[in-house]
């Protein structure tokens, strides 16, 4: 893919963004929900098109949902056909309302990058259970940066230093990873309908947080169902599986890197050096004032 391909960053409603997520705003946001919808909200990971993270909540809730009724769903139709990014609008590609208008499933599983104040009112409206997974910051952003990197779609990510410098000042797609992990943990506080999950726990007992899930939907899987589920997500399976590593998207270059490229928790600290890190841990303290909003950047391996 030519990168000349790759847009321009700017503000939109007070949130950096590039076109590809504003080209189809008004059908976005006139989008009709229906009260089963589950919305599967993240900030990116990595920035466009999708990433690890809403793939992997999007795979486990379609596999809750459909894995016992249509096994061949999950070999044969790629996960964002099957879990529709809805404020996608990248030229060859259908739009993301086109694609959730032809879901045939019920409930609709649908995924979305947005700030909470860009949700589509109807969400609200309807009363639509929403889940939302959040990671570290450190981790986003040494993520987000290497999917910039191979993401033709995505702005031109320039050196890790300054990649960095932009990140803490929130011009990234998508804006600032410190105002959208706080307003959705805001959110949670007066809309009961919304799970907030943090990778760091899936990452430490897949079983658990999957438990926890399954409660929130309502769904009562057999022990073999939910042992089959954990097992199809394991990391290292859904980076070699086609229908969700994401290596049929012409836009990613994989020769770059790839689209799942380690799913660890503490490789930043591969990619910080010590003043890096002393300055965003400084930044970090200004910006995350809610002490009941905490993260995890290292976990004890041992231990899981």
């Amino acid at each position: 893919m030519d990168s000349s391909f790759r847009p321009a960053l700017f503000d939109f409603h007070g949130v950096s963004m590039t076109h590809y997520f504003t080209d189809n705003w008004d059908n976005v946001q006139n989008f009709q929900a229906r009260p089963d919808d589950i919305l599967i909200a993240t900030y990116p990971k990595a920035g466009q098109l999708t990433n690890t993270r809403t793939t992997w909540v999007s795979c486990i809730l379609d596999l809750l949902h459909f894995g016992q009724t249509s096994s061949e769903r999950q070999t044969s139709i790629s996960i964002y056909d099957r879990v529709p990014f809805l404020e996608m609008s990248v030229p060859s590609v259908p739009k993301g309302t086109e694609l959730v208008d032809k879901l045939v499933t019920s409930p609709r599983l649908i995924k979305t990058h947005f700030p909470v104040q860009f949700v589509p009112k109807s969400f609200w409206e309807q009363n639509c259970r929403i889940v939302y997974l959040a990671r570290n910051a450190k981790d986003s952003v040494v993520s987000y940066f290497h999917f910039d990197r191979m993401n033709m779609a995505e702005p031109e990510p320039g050196e890790w230093s300054s990649f960095l410098q932009r990140f803490m000042q929130g011009k990234m797609v998508f804006g600032s990873w410190y105002d959208h992990v706080n307003g959705w943990w805001k959110k949670k506080q007066t809309y009961s309908k919304l799970h907030y999950m943090f990778y760091e726990d899936l990452i430490e007992d897949t079983g658990r947080e999957l438990d926890k899930l399954c409660s929130f939907v309502g769904l009562s899987p057999s022990d073999e169902h939910k042992k089959s589920i954990i097992g199809t997500v394991q990391f290292d399976n859904m980076k070699k599986n086609k229908m969700a590593n994401h290596s049929t998207i012409s836009i990613m270059d994989f020769k770059i890197s790839h689209f799942m490229r380690k799913g660890k928790v503490g490789d930043w600290k591969n990619h910080f050096t010590v003043n890096q890190n002393e300055h965003f841990d400084e930044d970090y303290k200004k910006k995350m004032t809610d002490l009941t909003l905490e993260f995890r950047t290292e976990m004890d391996i041992s231990a899981i």
